[in-house]
């Protein structure tokens, strides 16, 4: 795997594809969850996710 390619991609997609990719991975992990509850990997994901919109929101917040 290459991040370089992935950042590539990402940047190619269009703003409508942006959020199916979010989605996509928040099913993956949700699923995931569903079957194993421990599940380090997607208990991960989403402390990161959460951490990533509170980045967000303070940025919004921050330019208003």
């Amino acid at each position: 795997m290459n991040t370089n390619n992935t950042w590539e991609t990402m940047g190619s997609l269009s703003e409508e594809d942006v959020p199916l990719v979010l989605n996509t991975l928040f099913l993956f992990y949700e699923e995931r969850l569903k079957h194993s509850p421990d599940d380090e990997q997607a208990l991960e994901f989403f402390k990161h996710l959460d951490n990533a919109m509170s980045q967000v929101n303070e940025c919004n917040l921050n330019r208003r």
